[in-house]
């Protein structure tokens, strides 16, 4: 396995990530691996995170690449939905264009709001071949329309997301891009590439209900896979990620 760092300008921002590719000698599926928006929570010190997530898959014979969306690690910018699409695109970019990818084989799996920001790609983009899409909200209508203090401008600026005094030159913009993102808007229109729709039964942020309608209203082929025991950090899930990694390995 080898792991490449690298970073991209997208729109003059840095999106810092990095490729673990696998020790073959033809080009190899990839699977692009979207973070969902941070808690500001203080991560737990024996989690090994998406690299630990990206070597498994790796190890299954997919390059696997992880990397932070705008606002995030060490990526720069601000936190804005619409700019986390374009990031995800400039990375799907970069996998078309790697050598040790098959570009007719790339595949997306995001969490949360992560997979938000897949859908609304895979619906745009053809070269996304395969989608996972976990712990998905059907819509961002709970959050933003509540005005909770964990989903606001001021929430994001403490934890880190929202770096920039003057961002967003408008709070309307802002929040309007989470109902352009929202994914029950575009689901239907990533066939007839495979979908594959993961939820925990005990997701207490993102409720079951929303990953029924994204399945009723996406087209075939789709599958739907709510498991048992698993919250809302599916990533977390050693039964979840075993189902989107035979899922994948179908391909």
């Amino acid at each position: 396995m080898k792991r490449e760092p690298f970073a991209l300008d997208v729109g003059g921002i840095a999106i810092v990530g990095e490729l673990f590719c696998p020790g073959i000698a033809v080009s190899a599926p990839a699977l692009c691996i979207c973070h969902g928006i941070p808690s500001g929570q203080p991560a737990d010190p024996g989690d090994g995170g998406y690299p630990d997530l990206a070597a498994r898959f790796c190890s299954a014979g997919f390059a696997t690449v992880i990397f932070n969306f705008r606002g995030t690690g060490s990526s720069g910018g601000d936190f804005d939905m619409i700019g986390w699409t374009q990031d995800l695109q400039s990375v799907v970019r970069l996998l078309e264009n790697h050598p040790a990818v098959d570009g007719a084989r790339i595949y997306v799996m995001g969490f949360s709001g992560g997979a938000a920001t897949t859908a609304y790609v895979a619906a745009r983009d053809r070269r996304v071949a395969r989608v996972v899409l976990c712990a998905c909200p059907a819509e961002f209508r709970k959050l933003t329309g509540l005005h909770r203090d964990d989903f606001s401008l001021d929430h994001f600026r403490q934890i880190g997301l929202i770096r920039d005094n003057g961002f967003p030159p408008s709070h309307d913009e802002w929040l309007g891009s989470f109902k352009e993102v929202s994914p029950i808007r575009w689901v239907d229109r990533i066939a007839p590439r495979p979908l594959l729709i993961l939820h925990g039964q005990d997701d207490d942020l993102v409720d079951v209900e929303q990953a029924r309608r994204l399945y009723e209203k996406a087209r075939q082929p789709k599958d739907i896979a709510v498991v048992e025991g698993a919250g809302h950090r599916l990533r977390l899930s050693q039964k979840a990620m075993s189902i989107a990694l035979e899922w994948l390995l179908k391909a």
